[in-house]
């Protein structure tokens, strides 16, 4: 009985997966977690021009910022929460995240193939997809939906952190991916609904890294193995892909939205 109650006592004094590691208030831990990353990838765009440049900025030279927001992210997730509480699963998590994202991917690279002429691109192809891997995927999902995601979990629920963090994945990807050939509102619309669509994922799975490897697939296959955005293509071509896009991923959205508080997979 005396070994069982010792043993009681060290596990008790173990954090679990869940228990933040800082005193902050939940409140306060949300706005370091929305704040910190862009602060630093602010500076990194001040220090290296990018502010001056905006969006004829080179995929280049976006990458300190990217580097910046996601090391940001990192660090402070790892203070507040550990490894196990970014969302960093392997296993079946990774897997059921690939499978559910590659809906989303099949889908955008259909519509993508059916309006917009196809012209592969071979040259730099293993720079670029090396490049949106690290930093407009991983990078980004660290922030949304592993920092972002568990301090907004702790603070407003799971679901809600879902939502939010597919917000803020939309509204700094439309701002900041390379290949936004059209700042339209359709086109905000569906990157805020592809943020949302791998919020639930996240939710779903407890893990990002699935997520963050088929959106880099996608970005990879839609415009740079299929070829960029032809000078000739019409806008409106462009406005049909992101808009079907749109309508389909809602539909996922709406398939994959948890019934039930045991469907969370933190």
């Amino acid at each position: 009985m005396k070994g069982m109650a010792s043993k009681k006592a060290r596990s008790g004094q173990r954090p679990s997966p869940r228990q933040a590691r800082t005193t902050l208030s939940p409140q306060n831990r949300v706005i370091v977690a929305l704040l910190a990353p862009v602060l630093a990838g602010t500076l990194l765009a001040w220090l290296t021009g990018l502010l001056v440049e905006g969006a004829a900025a080179s995929s280049g030279s976006r990458a300190p910022v990217w580097a910046a927001i996601g090391l940001a992210a990192w660090f402070v997730g790892l203070a507040f929460y550990g490894l196990p509480g970014m969302g960093l699963k392997g296993g079946r998590p990774l897997f059921a995240g690939i499978a559910f994202a590659t809906l989303g991917w099949v889908t955008f690279l259909l519509f993508r193939a059916i309006f917009i002429p196809i012209d592969p691109e071979v040259t730099g192809s293993t720079r670029a997809f090396i490049y949106t891997l690290l930093f407009e995927a991983f990078a980004l999902q660290v922030w949304t939906f592993g920092l972002l995601f568990r301090a907004i979990a702790d603070w407003r629920g799971a679901l809600t952190a879902a939502v939010a963090g597919g917000v803020v994945f939309g509204a700094a990807g439309f701002l900041l991916f390379q290949n936004v050939y059209t700042a339209s509102l359709i086109t905000l619309i569906y990157y805020t609904t592809w943020g949302i669509f791998y919020g639930i994922i996240r939710l779903r799975t407890g893990s990002l890294l699935g997520t963050a490897i088929i959106q880099a697939m996608q970005i990879f296959t839609a415009w740079v193995a299929l070829g960029s955005m032809p000078p000739q293509t019409a806008e409106v071509q462009l406005l049909w892909v992101y808009g079907l896009s749109a309508l389909v991923t809602a539909v996922f959205i709406w398939r994959l939205w948890p019934k039930v508080e045991s469907d969370y997979r933190m």
